[in-house]
């Protein structure tokens, strides 16, 4: 149900109303398609008692609302004089306005703190630890760092994923690489990579410039491009037969469903 359809419903009720035809009859939008459901889902018991709870409920979610508009104010006013920086961050795939604004909160705008991408990726808490002894890596566990850098940047390697970008190719790259449960693994990595980005548009003042969403492909070559596919298909639980045609290479694969793939 939509908000603005839910409030009107209640602030009915309050007012004393419980006839639920009337009450469905409030729904807005494509909400009005739904009224004989929502006519059965206003039927019940609704009284002073509900109402006063209701009211309660309602004020002080309208005066939470008031407080974060007022603090969404200060905030605009603060980060005003960062406008440019806020700009630049926001040309990077996945940060918006307010993932921006986080950044230079914790971070500044000043990268002469961070001497390197690596160091302020290492104060972070976002370089992967190096745990290796005889040659074994034990553990790629980031270390401890800025919370709130961790968090608003790990959301943005999500939405970053959702891109056609370098940063959304590099996601779902890692992503297959660590198996169908390893997105928060990714993620962590990506925020990473966002990181390092940004040191670089903060240090040099410079627009984000995207190297493609092509660019782990762009210069594959076929052989490469056919073991990736093949290593692909196993890790569905095929089992891949390669069978070289006259002007297309055929991979049979015997899996739940036999199916025939031709490449070029």
């Amino acid at each position: 149900m939509s908000s603005l359809s839910a409030r009107d419903m209640i602030e009915a009720l309050i007012a004393g109303e419980r006839d639920p035809k009337v009450l469905a009859g409030l729904a807005r939008g494509v909400m009005r398609n739904k009224i004989p459901d929502l006519t059965m889902a206003c039927a019940g018991r609704f009284g002073d008692h509900h109402a006063l709870l209701a009211r309660l409920h309602t004020e002080h979610i309208d005066h939470l609302g008031t407080m974060i508009e007022n603090l969404d104010r200060r905030i605009e006013e603060m980060i005003d004089p960062f406008a440019e920086q806020v700009r630049l961050l926001k040309t990077i795939p996945g940060i918006g306005d307010r993932a921006a604004q986080v950044v230079i909160a914790e971070i500044g705008v000043d990268m002469s703190r961070f001497p390197t991408a690596g160091q302020l990726a290492s104060w972070a808490g976002l370089c992967p630890g190096n745990n290796e002894s005889a040659g074994i890596h034990k553990s790629g566990r980031t270390r401890k760092g800025n919370a709130e850098i961790r968090a608003i940047l790990t959301e943005c390697a999500w939405a970053a994923g959702r891109t056609g970008t370098y940063v959304g190719a590099r996601f779902h790259r890692l992503h297959r690489r660590f198996g169908q449960t390893g997105g928060g693994k990714a993620a962590i990595a990506i925020a990473h990579t966002l990181l390092v980005i940004i040191w670089h548009v903060l240090h040099d003042g410079a627009e984000y410039r995207d190297l493609g969403s092509d660019y782990f492909t762009r210069y594959d070559n076929s052989e490469a491009r056919k073991r990736r596919l093949v290593r692909d298909l196993q890790s569905l639980g095929y089992d891949v037969a390669l069978q070289p045609a006259a002007r297309s290479l055929t991979l049979t694969c015997h899996g739940p469903e036999p199916t025939t793939w031709h490449t070029g």
